[in-house]
């Protein structure tokens, strides 16, 4: 007599539900493997595509010679701090440059409730970009044109709970909690800016001269009697012609035409910019350059978790043809039966290649749940910590790609335990063992 794979199927069902603890725990090994996997893959996909779509369209980042990637990190990125400043009139001369089209000056340095101010003018909303060179746009509000007003990103505004209207105090430095605040100068919520996924959405954006009229005065005792002359009621009218800064964090700069990027890079590079007739030591960086700089020097971590991710799978997939080869003495018994009832050498062969296939999809599907579960609970978290959002959409090519070999690895570890069972015998699994 012949035994059909329906009923071979149908007996290992009830021979893995009789070994339901090791198969659980098996299960459970090779489930968690996977979400690591998944996991590791996602957070370095969208790390990267955060840190490529931050910003767009920006041509060059000029600032004080620091390296190209900390003049990236703390301009765009806003990690870490400038060693040096840029003197305005520097940032007035390239902007008087004829193949530059405009720039946009940045002021770091104060902070609100362990957000980032940054100070810089209304062509910030004109020509920044970031994704595929999308423009900022208000969910709420519109832009700053007077002292003391403020825009803020998506994420300060749901976390702090702010609205339209609403007053706040910026603080000296860049602490979470500053005992340094310029309570005597509050600022207006005039705008929140739509969600970006990029560091803007954790700012707070004030103009120049807001940033100069708030510390007019600031740590020096020897004139404190400005501060008190400069209150919040005298300050408003100040004329802002008298609060041109003089200096700054950073420039952005776009080019004209892409043909002339270089000869500026060059320019200022080369000290050609003069301020009262002295050469000013600058550093122009190209944004896209910066990041790749920034790839390879975290590239080889990146790759090592991959690694780490995967050599956990394995260690998953070993479990389980462990688990099968140590429950294999334990059934030759039913195995021999099976051969007694008329199976097949083959069919007891894919009888365990079967088992190790379906343990694997099975461990498959529940780590892929516990992925998406991770992603619930930890994006908000991991954005607000690094800003790299973590979105939960469907699994990418690479990521099926994973699953796929995943899937693939199952039936091969099945090929041993099934091998061996092949190989024994009616006699010997009906024989007495002593």
């Amino acid at each position: 007599m012949d035994i059909n794979l329906a009923t071979l199927l149908r007996l290992s069902l009830k021979s893995l539900a009789n070994r339901r603890l090791t198969v659980f725990l098996s299960v459970l090994t090779i489930a968690f493997s996977v979400a690591l996997l998944l996991t590791v893959e996602r957070v370095r996909t969208e790390a990267r595509t955060s840190f490529n779509q931050t910003i767009s369209g920006t041509d060059l980042i000029v600032g004080a010679p620091s390296g190209d990637i900390q003049l990236l990190l703390y301009s765009v990125f806003q990690l870490g701090n400038a060693s040096a400043n840029m003197s305005w009139k520097a940032a007035q001369e390239i902007a008087a440059m004829p193949e530059v089209a405009w720039t946009i000056p940045l002021a770091l340095g104060d902070s609100h409730k362990g957000y980032r101010v940054m100070g810089t003018e209304a062509a910030y909303f004109d020509h920044y970009r970031y994704g595929r060179k999308q423009p900022l746009a208000f969910a709420e509000g519109e832009r700053f044109d007077k002292l003391y007003q403020a825009v803020i990103g998506a994420e300060v505004a749901k976390t702090l709970g702010y609205k339209i209207g609403d007053r706040m105090v910026i603080a000296h430095g860049m602490g979470r909690h500053s005992f340094k605040e310029h309570d005597d100068k509050p600022f207006t919520l005039v705008g929140i800016l739509k969600r970006t996924g990029t560091p803007v959405d954790r700012s707070v954006l004030v103009s120049l001269q807001s940033i100069e009229a708030i510390h007019v005065g600031w740590g020096k005792p020897a004139v404190q009697d400005l501060r008190a002359r400069f209150s919040q009621k005298q300050a408003s009218g100040l004329d802002e012609s008298t609060l041109q800064p003089q200096s700054i964090t950073a420039l952005l700069v776009g080019i004209n035409k892409k043909t002339q990027l270089f000869q500026v890079q060059r320019a200022i590079n080369e000290g050609k910019i003069t301020v009262s007739g002295k050469s000013e030591a600058l550093q122009a960086v190209l944004p896209a350059v910066a990041l790749q700089q920034v790839w390879q020097l975290v590239g080889v971590a990146e790759n090592a978790l991959l690694v780490v991710a995967g050599f956990v799978v394995i260690s998953g997939l070993v479990g389980l043809m462990s688990v099968i080869l140590t429950g294999l003495n334990e059934r030759r018994r039913e195995i021999a039966i099976l051969r007694a009832l008329g199976a097949r050498p083959v069919q007891v062969l894919l009888l365990l290649v079967a088992e190790a296939f379906m343990l694997t999809l099975l461990g498959l599907l529940c780590g892929s749940g516990l992925f998406y579960l991770l992603l619930l609970v930890a994006a908000p978290w991991v954005y607000e910590l690094w800003g790299i959002w973590l979105p939960v959409n469907f699994f990418s090519l690479l990521e099926l790609k994973l699953l796929a070999v995943i899937a693939v690895a199952g039936l091969l570890v099945g090929l041993w335990p099934g091998l061996r069972a092949y190989r024994i015998s009616l006699a010997e699994g009906l024989s007495v063992r002593l």
